[in-house]
């Protein structure tokens, strides 16, 4: 409490040594009777909180702050909520986490039904009968995964072919870094017997055939993607983003990151920003080899403009684990159908292309997120940093390992000492830990997946994120994975990977507002900083850890406002408790008419 009187003081202090030239500051809100955990070792906790024009004007004692109460300011009596910053997105993409609004919810239990292949097909038949969906034309569904599945085999064409070979359907893997297409999809694509490869991609094929099996990877499912999109209006496009956003702040978010995003992307986002409909701050990060036209200003270098800025870019060097398509230095346990013993993953470019983008980042002073899930991809990283750096300089560019997932303990010491910094994935404890320990890596590397452990033991900065739609933007799941790393099986996964609790509340916060050079402004409650926070159901610090993914946000509120709001009185914990109900409540947009659709 000295500390909270000191801050408090200060400030009244300051105030009064220029009240003659100038009027006294008076908060248009307080928040009070707060149990405030502040992110601030300097000052950890408060009982309350004052808000003037979208910044925290004071932080202290219910006594202190109110203070700087007038008649006109709004009392808010929180009656011993715990309050936090708000939680600050890593990594994930916005834009296409509203895409979920208009798909066939293909997750496995608890986040969704699917647990077959025949459940597969059903929810795929449900979702093509709704009206919408006859008017679009084709079919898309989110989320299976094939470890979840009871024989844990991708789904074919043939597969999605007896749901309809009329009308062509997608179905995008929990990962996003693979799909499934039918026979009709794969036609109007002119993928055939004769198809080869692309460069970081694969094309999979029917057992002593040549022709597709309907499953794609990386590059040739990115490459099949896009067509299917190209008949979604800027008006859906919009209202899917709105999606993402709000859905965002359900879970407390007030920053999201679009971490992979191309120019038509950025210039739709700014243009919605322009017309002030951003319910969140966004930060993008553009794909280094789609396109660069979009690193100036006004998109890039000047700040927030209404809330969206260019953050930097972004690189991909390989895939995803649980899809078996990340780079290793070390044979897969189970290579996937059509593989040898041997077979290791793959990059997605050669060393020569990662020296180069990297060197173009750094010669640009550009901040770059680069995915690197696999260790060999890691190696790759990291040797391309060290050429550069040698050239242009170490410099403050916070260069980040994105995922990082299977990182060895000596490249985490390499992170170190060439400033990178890791943004794990811990929620890979819970929905694929124990796919990892008997299929993917074996036990002794599973237990190592997101070392966040190693970082801490080398007191490093690390990020925990949710990478929506690979997972929902759930902070409090992503909260409990980073404490507990319990697998589905409620196995704990590494235990000497696990942090605590303030540890892995900075990782969503402060630490993930310094990687976005936002440090100064967010990540903490504390006097002159945004007023981006968020009241919780229980207290993370107190609450036993193995609770944390049952806390609920009950309310986010950025800049001052509420952005989202259930009222701790009526609220029904039914839903919140159940994630398939969740999986399922961004559904309703699109069932409700939402989200129009006009082809």
């Amino acid at each position: 409490m000295k500390a909270q009187r000191l801050t408090l003081a200060a400030l009244i202090a300051s105030q009064a040594a220029w009240a003659e030239s100038s009027p006294r500051l008076y908060a248009d809100t307080i928040y009070r009777n707060a149990n405030v955990i502040t992110v601030n070792d300097a000052q950890p906790s408060a009982e309350a909180v004052a808000i003037l024009d979208g910044k925290i004007l004071g932080v202290g004692s219910n006594e202190d702050v109110l203070q700087l109460a007038s008649d006109r300011t709004k009392m808010v009596d929180l009656k011993g909520l715990t309050m936090v910053p708000g939680f600050i997105d890593a990594h994930g993409h916005v834009m296409n986490t509203g895409l979920q609004a208009v798909s066939a919810n293909l997750l496995s239990p608890p986040d969704g039904p699917v647990t077959d292949i025949a459940s597969l097909q059903d929810a795929l038949r449900q979702w093509a009968n709704k009206p919408v969906n006859k008017e679009q034309g084709f079919i898309i569904g989110f989320g299976y995964d094939d470890s979840q599945l009871k024989k844990q085999v991708h789904p074919t064409r043939y597969d999605l072919d007896a749901v309809s070979t009329d009308v062509p359907i997608m179905i995008i893997h929990q990962s996003g870094h693979l799909g499934v297409l039918n026979s009709k999809a794969l036609d109007m694509l002119g993928f055939t017997a004769k198809s080869k490869n692309p460069p970081g991609g694969q094309i999979r094929r029917l057992p002593d055939s040549e022709e597709p099996s309907g499953v794609l990877e990386e590059s040739a499912f990115f490459g099949a993607l896009i067509p299917l999109f190209t008949q979604i209006s800027p008006e859906e496009n919009e209202l899917l983003f709105q999606a993402g956003m709000k859905l965002y702040s359900k879970y407390g978010y007030t920053t999201a990151q679009e971490g992979r995003t191309m120019t038509d992307s950025v210039l739709a986002m700014y243009d919605i920003a322009q017309k002030e409909k951003l319910l969140l701050d966004v930060v993008a990060y553009v794909d280094i080899q789609l396109g660069t036209e979009t690193m100036k200003a006004p998109y890039y270098g000047d700040g927030y403009k209404n809330g969206f800025r260019v953050g930097g870019v972004k690189l991909t060097l390989d895939g995803s684990p649980q899809g078996k398509t990340a780079w290793l230095t070390k044979p897969y346990l189970v290579p996937p159908q059509g593989q040898n013993a041997q077979y290791k993953g793959y990059p997605i470019m050669s060393d020569e292309e990662a020296d180069k983008y990297v060197a173009m980042a750094m010669e640009n002073h550009w901040q770059m997120l680069t995915h690197v899930n696999g260790d060999a991809a890691i190696d790759q990283y990291i040797h391309a940093v060290e050429k550069a750096t040698k050239t242009y300089g170490a410099g403050e560019r916070r260069f980040v390992a994105i995922h990082a997932q299977t990182a060895r303990e000596d490249q985490v010491q390499s992170f170190k000492e060439l400033n990178i910094i890791p943004s794990f994935f811990p929620m890979h404890t819970f929905y694929w830990g124990d796919w990892h320990a008997q299929s993917v890596l074996g036990d002794a590397r599973a237990e190592n997946i997101s070392p966040t452990g190693w970082a801490m033991d080398r007191d490093m900065i690390f990020t925990s994120h949710h990478d929506a739609p690979v997972a929902f933007p759930d902070s409090m799941r992503v909260y409990s994975a980073t404490v507990n790393r319990i697998t589905r099986s409620g196995r704990v996964l590494g235990k000497d990977q696990r942090v605590n609790a303030m540890t892995a509340l900075k990782a969503q916060t402060l630490w993930a507002a310094y990687q976005h050079f936002e440090e100064a402004t967010k990540g903490s409650i504390e006097v002159g900083k945004v007023a981006d926070l968020v009241l919780l159901s229980d207290d993370p610090l107190e609450i036993n850890p193995l609770q944390l993914a049952d806390i609920t946000v009950l309310s986010t509120i950025k800049d001052g406002k509420v952005i989202y709001a259930q009222q701790p009185d009526t609220a029904d914990r039914s839903c919140a408790s159940s994630k398939k109900c969740q999986a399922l409540a961004t559904h309703t947009m699109m069932i409700a008419g939402l989200i129009p659709h006009k082809h």
